[in-house]
């Protein structure tokens, strides 16, 4: 019977198990699973002059109102792998690193909070046609050290300045804004356009506070781009594999797929990037990489790279990606088809709804280098074609 959670991650295992299944940790004989210390992300939300609201609104009117925003909310959180913690009211609070914490959970706090805002949208013409009311809210995000309750007795409860940080910028949110303090914005700086906001006086904060205002998301970007800029070392024996592969698919006209396996950290991605960054002219690379969460994604890598190698933009229309694969294309019986097919799948993506189709094989010019980047997992991958 699954009984005993991870103090980690939260998984629950066997009563008899000795270690995580999930993350490996120690499981202590028969002991339970104490309060932890660790860095989340905390996200409080609310609607903005819902006293007003209240008071135009039938009680019965404003609770169906109420009980499908946060419905859609909740969704919305729990989708970006945040814990909803509690509805105060007309607020909501959520967590993201409990039970388990991942290397992205300041910017899955900010897409939920992106998404979230976008959802309301579409709420209020549903609101707006019922009821003739709309809904707007606010929104703080802050990251910084909590102690989390135990996952083992269902509490995700944190306590810490973190979270009484997170409520006051939202409390100084303006309506339809998403403030975030200093630690969410330098885990995020890569993947957001922000102003500065501040210093703000706070209440129970002793000192003024910067805050930084969400001005646009950048999608599909990571939090923070990694820098390659120191030299690498010993790792000659696998450049040299890497590069011999290449010489062999020029000379023979072929196509091979190299992966690069190890744990996280160990260098699969810097090795890839002092690789790429060695063909110079000989090659022209397009690449991909993984999602680490969210729902019809398992070819997204590969989408990744059509939409690079064709060079299609996130706003692009059906009828410019059609035209952006045609150009990939050198005729032949298939072309057509494989058009379509890649097509359908490309332009789903762009509309954010992620469809997954079976994409056949597109033809790639000589000389096209493709990455795909698993971001701390457990493999990278290189297929190095060649037209033949």
């Amino acid at each position: 019977m699954n009984d005993v959670s991870c103090p980690a991650c939260g998984i629950e295992n066997d009563t008899a198990a000795r270690a995580c299944r999930e993350c490996g940790a120690v499981l202590a004989p028969g002991a339970r699973p104490q309060e932890t210390r660790k860095v989340v992300t905390i996200l409080f939300s609310d609607v903005t002059h819902y006293t007003s609201l209240a008071r135009e609104l039938d009680p019965e009117s404003l609770r169906h109102i109420m009980e499908r925003y946060f419905a859609e909310m909740q969704a919305v959180l729990e989708r970006h792998g945040g814990s909803v913690e509690k509805f105060i009211g007309d607020a909501v609070m959520a967590v993201f690193g409990v039970p388990q914490v991942h290397e992205d959970d300041a910017l899955r706090a900010v897409r939920a909070a992106v998404e979230m805002r976008d959802a309301l949208r579409d709420l209020n013409d549903d609101f707006g046609t019922a009821w003739g009311v709309g809904v707007s809210t606010r929104t703080g995000l802050n990251t910084g050290e909590v102690v989390a309750g135990d996952p083992s007795r269902g509490h995700s409860f944190v306590t810490g300045e973190a979270v009484n940080l997170a409520a006051r910028l939202e409390q100084a949110a303006g309506r339809g804004e998403i403030l975030m303090g200093e630690a969410t914005v330098r885990l995020v700086r890569d993947a957001v356009h922000v102003e500065e906001i501040g210093p703000l006086t706070l209440k129970g904060m002793a000192d003024p506070v910067q805050a930084w205002s969400l001005r646009e998301l950048i999608p599909g970007a990571p939090g923070r781009t990694r820098s390659f800029e120191s030299p690498l070392v010993g790792r000659r024996r696998e450049l040299a594999a890497l590069e011999a592969c290449f010489e062999r698919t020029a000379a023979g006209l072929t196509c091979e797929v190299v992966t690069v396996m190890g744990a996280a950290g160990a260098g699969k991605s810097r090795l890839t990037d002092e690789f790429v960054s060695r063909l110079d002219s000989r090659a022209t690379v397009i690449s991909g990489r993984c999602l680490p969460y969210g729902e019809g994604i398992t070819f997204w890598p590969i989408i990744a790279v059509i939409g690079d190698a064709a060079g299609i933009g996130e706003r692009d229309s059906a009828v410019d990606v059609r035209r952006k694969i045609g150009d990939l294309m050198e005729g032949g019986d298939e072309s057509a088809l494989i058009t379509e097919t890649a097509t359908g799948v490309v332009s789903s993506v762009c509309a954010r709804r992620c469809a997954v189709t079976t994409i056949s094989p597109i033809s790639l010019p000589p000389g096209f280098v493709v990455t795909s980047a698993a971001g701390g997992l457990a493999e990278a991958s290189c297929a190095i074609a060649v037209e033949h």
